[in-house]
C-alpha cells in the first residue's frame, strides 16, 4: 500500500493490498478499495462506496457523493463497483437513493471518460464504454458491451441493450434495444451494430437473423407489437433475436423509433 503525506484517509475505510493514492485525495469512512486500485490526486471517494479489484481513478474524480435528489436526506444507501474499471478525468458516480432501491451499480471492465457522469440507482453490466461528458439520469440500465457517445444525456428510467451503441450529442428519452445503432437530439434507429458485432466476433449467421429482426422492426412500416409478432412467426429463435424481442417486450418507456 501506498498513501501519500497529503492524502486524507479516514481511520475506519478499508484499503485492499498495492493500493497506491496520490496526494490530496480523501477517502471517506465507509469506503472500501480492492486489491490493486490505484486512487489518483484530487480523488474522493465517500458514502457507502464499494470498489472492487484493479479499478483507476484519475485526478479529480467524484465516486460515491449524494445522489442529486431532493428527496435524499443522508440515509444509508450504497454504490458497488466491480473489478478493472477505469474513471477519467472529474468523472462523478453517486451512491443510490431509498426509493430507488437504494444501490448504484457499475460491472467490470467499464471505461467512464472524462466528466461523465452516473446517477443514483443506474445499474450498468460489464464492458461498457460511457464517452466525455455523457450523463446518465437516475435509475438507468446499461446492459454488457454497450457504447454511449460523447456529449449524450440519457432520461431517467431508460435502458440501453447490449452491444448497442448511441451516437454523440444524442438526446435518449425511450429505450434502445440490443445491438442496434441509434444517434439524434431526439435518439431514433438507425441500423443494425453490425460492426460491433462483428469486433465481438459474433457468427455471421447470428448477424444475418439480426438484421432480419432489425428490417422488420424498422424498415416495414409495421407497428412495433405486429413487427415482434413477425418475428416471433418468422425468424428461427436464437439466444440474441430472444433478447431483443423480450428486451423490447419488457419496455416500460417505449423503445427508439426509426427515422421518418
Amino acid at each position: 500500500m501506498s498513501i501519500h503525506q497529503h492524502a486524507v484517509v479516514h481511520r475506519n475505510a478499508r484499503i485492499g493490498e498495492h493500493v497506491t493514492i496520490g496526494p490530496f485525495a480523501v477517502i471517506g469512512e465507509h469506503a472500501v478499495i480492492g486489491d490493486g486500485c490505484e486512487v489518483g490526486p484530487h480523488v474522493v471517494i465517500d458514502g457507502w462506496t464499494e470498489i472492487g479489484e484493479r479499478c483507476k481513478f484519475f485526478p479529480g474524480a467524484s465516486i460515491g457523493s449524494p445522489p442529486q435528489d431532493l428527496k435524499y436526506s443522508g440515509e444509508e444507501t450504497h454504490l458497488i463497483i466491480g473489478n478493472k474499471n477505469i474513471f477519467r478525468e472529474y468523472v462523478t458516480v453517486n451512491i443510490g437513493t431509498v426509493g430507488g432501491g437504494g444501490v448504484t451499480k457499475i460491472g467490470d471492465n467499464c471505461l467512464m471518460m472524462a466528466y461523465s457522469h452516473v446517477a443514483h440507482d443506474c445499474q450498468l453490466g460489464d464492458h461498457i464504454v460511457i464517452g466525455n461528458c455523457a450523463a446518465l439520469s437516475g435509475h438507468i440500465m446499461v446492459e454488457d458491451y454497450a457504447i454511449i457517445g460523447g456529449l449524450s444525456g440519457l432520461h431517467q428510467f431508460v435502458r440501453i441493450g447490449t452491444h448497442a451503441i448511441l451516437g454523440g450529442c444524442s438526446g435518449v428519452a425511450q429505450d434502445v434495444p440490443p445491438y442496434m445503432m441509434a444517434s439524434g437530439e431526439r435518439a431514433k434507429i438507425y441500423g443494425l451494430n453490425s460492426v460491433g458485432l462483428k469486433r465481438r466476433n459474433f457468427p455471421e449467421e447470428s448477424i444475418k437473423t439480426l438484421h432480419s429482426a432489425y428490417r422488420l422492426l424498422y424498415r416495414s412500416k409495421l407497428s412495433i407489437k405486429h413487427a415482434l409478432s413477425r418475428i416471433k412467426a418468422e425468424i428461427p429463435g436464437g439466444a440474441e433475436v430472444n433478447h431483443l424481442v423480450e428486451f423490447i417486450e419488457s419496455s416500460e418507456r417505449g423503445v427508439c423509433h426509426g427515422p421518418s
